[in-house]
């Protein structure tokens, strides 16, 4: 009997085209249905071990810059089992004045075994989400457990997430709200029971064992000395070349980052830990992998600075992904 193998002439390449090529397509309100803050959670944690492992592959993000408007990245990553992820982030600052969010994001995912395009997804919210979930992840593993208030400096979508998440991971007395215009940390602090809005942050920071900075500002928003022991820092904003983060508080903090990669320059690392030794950091995937210690004390300062990085786009992409496939009746595209 003879095989189809042998039957079947063979193609050469100028033979072969792409044709039509469905691809699955999910937006924004999929995105934000399909993502279940918990889950991503704990998938972030589980990417973190990888990436200590040595098992996540992501190259430096490139840059391009439009002069007074503003930039974008593409950040790119692939782990075993996953579709190879990319991330396009637009970040143009004036938006705000159109009616537009400040950070827009696309999101595709390639097949790992051909290379071929399976899935576009809006990237904005995970953009949002994931980068306030890794900051929340921080404050699971450091805080002292006994944390019941916490301070919150930034009332615009990544203050948002994190209120949103907060509560998931320790149970919050009260949570401050502080911003540059106070009338924004109100609207944001109704949406939460547990919130209230702030005008004095110093005086919110003194008293709160917690303090979450996710401002969009390029000049430090609190002093290192506000800081009281046993607090929990983290700073998820991205501002150079300064930022929102007291480079003072250091020198009082074990340090924390995804990687370290956020010792380099910007865009790649943190504005605010230049000229900082990588070696006075612990990685929180060798945190979460028990390689390394967390919190020392319970006077210890614990400090979490973010530079947002690609596998945290390509875990929230997969959940979405796969719960999308699970459901089976997404919207498909032609290429």
């Amino acid at each position: 009997m003879t095989s189809a193998a042998t039957t079947t002439p063979r193609r050469s390449a100028a033979e072969i085209g792409k044709g039509a090529l469905p691809v699955l397509y999910l937006s924004e309100a999929d995105v934000v249905r399909l993502l279940d803050p918990a889950q991503l959670l704990d998938g972030l944690a589980d990417g973190f071990r990888a990436m200590a492992r040595g098992e996540v592959q992501a190259p430096d993000r490139p840059e391009i810059t439009v002069p007074g408007k503003g930039f974008s990245l593409a950040m790119p990553a692939w782990a075993a089992g996953m579709n190879l992820t990319v991330k396009i982030v637009n970040v143009f600052e004036h938006n705000l004045d159109l009616d537009l969010p400040n950070h827009l994001a696309v999101i595709m995912l390639f097949d790992q075994q051909t290379g071929a395009p399976v899935c576009i997804m809006d990237g904005t919210h995970i953009t949002a989400i994931r980068t306030a979930a890794s900051a929340v992840l921080s404050v699971r593993a450091l805080a002292r457990p006994e944390s019941r208030i916490a301070t919150l400096i930034g009332a615009g979508v990544q203050g948002r997430e994190h209120l949103r998440l907060l509560p998931l991971v320790r149970d919050f007395d009260e949570i401050r709200v502080a911003s540059l215009h106070y009338e924004d940390a109100e609207k944001l602090a109704a949406s939460c029971p547990r919130a209230r809005p702030v005008r004095d942050v110093e005086a919110a920071v003194r008293g709160s064992d917690v303090v979450c900075l996710a401002s969009h500002a390029y000049e430090p928003v609190i002093a290192s000395e506000w800081v009281r022991p046993g607090t929990h820092v983290s700073s998820v904003g991205y501002a150079p070349p300064r930022g929102e983060l007291p480079v003072e508080l250091l020198s009082r903090a074990q340090l924390f980052v995804e990687s370290e990669e956020a010792f380099r320059p910007p865009p790649v690392g943190c504005a605010e830990l230049a000229g900082c030794d990588p070696a006075s950091a612990i990685r929180l995937g060798d945190l979460f992998s028990g390689s390394r210690p967390g919190r020392a004390s319970a006077d210890q300062i614990t400090l979490y600075k973010a530079m947002g990085i690609a596998m945290e786009d390509m875990v929230a992409a997969d959940i979405v992904h796969r719960c999308a496939l699970a459901e089976g009746n997404a919207q498909h595209i032609t290429l």
